[in-house]
């Protein structure tokens, strides 16, 4: 394992998993270009990072008011693209002139959390899950391979009488179900057998302790946590949540002394430095580690959305988590708590669950990092140091990687 802690144990757990398969994921440098246009009423859209054009919408969002009605980042184009339904046109060119793209669109932002209200009074079905999505400017529903039968009746009937206009239903391959089983990171004894996730970042306590993120089902699941699948623990859960309004687990290291690196280990021998925590912004493209099928990537689908996970303790249950991101990044098994971050060293999520795996693809729901760090009250942490590695996946070109 290429775990690692200074100085007492050189073993404490690096941020993320081991065993990467590069085969399917590529993180190149990209240039953070600008085109500023300071004279006239109709400036060029700026060319930005994804992380420029998560700020850029964050100042937006006020100026518009009522108007927002969400944002998504063009990647092919690299720009910040800002939905309107209304408002003065003063301020609309503001926006414009602050470097975004301005699309008028039919649904408020009100109207469409109005219709995800409707869903969770009327859908809360296991298997189901809903997501504004900006750039269809509906909510997609999904429904996994269980919802059949009078369940699907009663969904896609709840979604037709939403309106063409306002909710799109789809069917989603394979079974929403967190991933928390099988993988190769961080383990715990329980009654049943040992349980095993993936630490998602490392970071400092509120008292100054330091801790790392992972899964609020896996802190359910289990209190006291191991680098080995025999080893005696070495961290303990402070806070879980799950379900409800998230899904993440603060866990203290048991030896206070215990220093950390802020960094991806993302297999080989090659980390990925965390040098922030970032939202994340509907089509930017994100990096996901996991113990179990190492390094993949893919697309941000949808904010906010609402999975409806089988209960695993009652068979007639039904877990709700809201405030996940969705993504068509794959996972499987053991990826649960795993790293979701940015080309650029940015901390978006850690894995909570979803459908498919990385044979046959799927998509994977992700607790926010910010909304973590700010329920718990910690601070990303570790000193993990830049550096560039070349990752070198079987039968491609070898790429350069920030690190």
């Amino acid at each position: 394992m290429s775990h690692k802690r200074i100085p007492k144990r050189k073993a404490a757990i690096a941020v993320g998993g081991v065993a990467a398969l590069g085969a399917a994921a590529f993180l190149l440098p990209m240039a953070n270009a600008s085109q500023d246009n300071a004279s006239g009423a109709t400036a060029a859209p700026k060319t930005l990072k994804a992380t420029g054009a998560s700020n850029l919408a964050a100042q937006l969002q006020p100026l518009l008011g009522q108007a927002f009605a969400g944002s998504y980042y063009d990647s092919a184009k690299q720009q910040l693209v800002v939905n309107v339904v209304h408002g003065d046109n003063n301020v609309i060119a503001q926006a414009e002139q602050a470097g975004a793209v301005v699309r008028q669109v039919q649904n408020s932002t009100s109207a469409l959390e109005a219709v995800a209200k409707t869903l969770k009074t009327k859908a809360t079905i296991p298997g189901t899950a809903w997501a504004v999505d900006p750039k269809t400017n509906k909510v997609v529903v999904s429904a996994d391979s269980t919802v059949t039968g009078a369940k699907w009746d009663t969904l896609q009937s709840t979604v037709q009488g939403l309106g063409s206009n306002m909710a799109t239903l789809k069917k989603s391959s394979g079974t929403f179900k967190t991933l928390v089983s099988g993988g190769d990171a961080i383990f715990s004894q329980v009654q049943n057998g040992t349980v095993r996730c993936s630490l998602g970042f490392n970071v400092t306590a509120s008292d100054g302790s330091p801790a790392f993120l992972t899964a609020g089902h896996c802190g359910v699941a289990a209190k006291d946590w191991s680098d080995s699948e025999t080893g005696q623990p070495i961290a303990t859960v402070d806070q879980a949540q799950f379900p409800g309004n998230g899904d993440f687990s603060l866990v203290k290291y048991n030896d206070a002394t215990t220093q950390t690196t802020s960094d991806v280990n993302i297999g080989n021998g090659q980390t990925v430095a965390i040098n922030q925590a970032v939202d994340a912004t509907v089509g930017e493209t994100v990096f996901r580690m996991g113990s179990t099928t190492g390094l993949h990537d893919g697309q941000v689908t949808g904010l906010d959305a609402t999975v409806n996970f089988q209960s695993e303790t009652d068979p007639n249950g039904v877990d709700t988590v809201t405030g996940l991101i969705q993504t068509n990044v794959c996972a499987e098994a053991g990826d649960s708590g795993g790293s979701l971050f940015t080309q650029d060293g940015g901390a978006v999520g850690m894995t909570s669950g979803g459908s498919g795996d990385c044979t046959s693809g799927g998509e994977t729901f992700f607790q926010p990092v910010t909304a973590a760090l700010q329920a718990t009250g910690a601070t990303l942490g570790g000193a993990g140091a830049g550096c560039t590695v070349s990752l070198r996946r079987p039968g491609r070109k070898a790429l350069p990687v920030m690190c």
